[in-house]
């Protein structure tokens, strides 16, 4: 992994991270987003399995938190993100050059890709060019709609307050035992001194506004070209599966993909160890199927954890849900660094 800091939009310092293969070079590029209030050191246990499959990955984390340079926590705006998200693929593939690229987000950041891809908002020809320069997009547990949305006479009320205060934070708490079904993912989360459970009247105030216009204005503009794979699972409690299912149904896109995993919490990549091997499995199957002629599809890391990826169709739900004996030996074994 090599760690830098870069300079970035408005003179912003950005921490950044590159995991490049070991065992030879990159076959292709995965530009990442992480979400709300979290930063990249919380994926350590799950890229470098990508950078394994001679996947490179570049990430950074974003702008209105504390470990970013020259930004305040919680100072942010869709603005800024969507400026943010231009730049940081365009230096992504300055640093891993001449390989196919790929845009994955997660959560916020999910909707971040969704509404960059989209050019819903604050659309730009140089951020035009930038998608054009896509291979393909990769999405996990998008924040297009909450499981339990926000009161709307609250989030009118915010939304006042917002125009003569818009860094005001406010409380924005995630219940951790609701994020996976691994107890030490979860616990590592709550304890984390980089994450506080707040966010400004601005930036969170956009982040919902900016989702929910996904469905009634993005979802109408998806480049028809450009393969996209959504991934959620059927049981999270933060963002709705149902709103990602009709994201997904409405876009006209020649070559997208859904895949529910039975019992899934928020943070897939935060799930069981089969769970977590079986994404992994799913997202390199999606890119490598995507830089060859023909698709290069991995096999399921077992037989029974979801079977067999198709590319181009509209859906795949897993067969087999998170069971009760899996959820206790998961307590049990599942480590931090598997």
């Amino acid at each position: 992994m090599i760690e830098k800091w870069v300079t970035g939009p408005q003179l912003t310092q950005f921490y950044t991270r590159t995991y490049l293969p070991t065992s030879g070079p990159p076959r292709a590029l995965i530009v990442f987003l992480h979400g709300f209030a979290e930063h990249t050191g919380r994926y350590s246990h799950i890229h470098p399995k990508l950078s394994e499959r001679q996947v490179a990955l570049w990430t950074f984390d974003q702008r209105g938190k504390t470990v970013v340079k020259k930004s305040s926590w919680g100072k942010t705006s869709w603005s800024d993100q969507m400026q943010d998200l231009d730049w940081a693929v365009k230096t992504a593939m300055k640093e891993v050059p001449g390989v196919p690229t790929f845009l994955f987000g997660h959560s916020m950041g999910g909707g971040e890709v969704l509404s960059f891809v989209t050019q819903q908002s604050y659309a730009k020809p140089e951020y035009a060019e930038t998608v054009a320069s896509l291979t393909g997009v990769i999405i996990t547990s998008p924040l297009i709609r909450q499981t339990t949305p926000a009161a709307k006479l609250l989030r009118w009320f915010g939304g006042k307050v917002a125009i003569v205060s818009p860094y005001t934070l406010i409380p924005a708490d995630v219940d951790a035992k609701y994020l996976s079904h691994s107890p030490e993912f979860n616990e590592a989360y709550v304890q984390d001194p980089l994450i506080k459970s707040t966010g400004s009247l601005k930036g969170l105030g956009d982040m919902l506004t900016e989702g929910e216009k996904l469905l009634s204005v993005g979802c109408h503009q998806w480049p028809k070209k450009l393969p996209v794979l959504f991934m959620h699972g059927d049981e999270d409690k933060v963002t709705s599966v149902k709103a990602t299912q009709e994201f997904c149904e409405r876009i006209d896109a020649d070559d997208k993909k859904i895949i529910i995993y039975p019992g899934g919490y928020h943070e897939l990549q935060s799930e069981l160890p089969d769970v977590r091997q079986q994404l992994v499995s799913d997202i390199v199957s999606f890119v490598l199927g995507h830089i060859s002629s023909k698709p290069t599809m991995e096999p399921s890391p077992s037989a029974g954890a979801g079977g067999t990826s198709n590319i181009n169709t509209s859906g795949d739900s897993r067969e087999n849900p998170i069971s009760s004996a899996a959820l206790e030996e998961g307590k049990a074994t599942s480590k931090l660094t598997s």
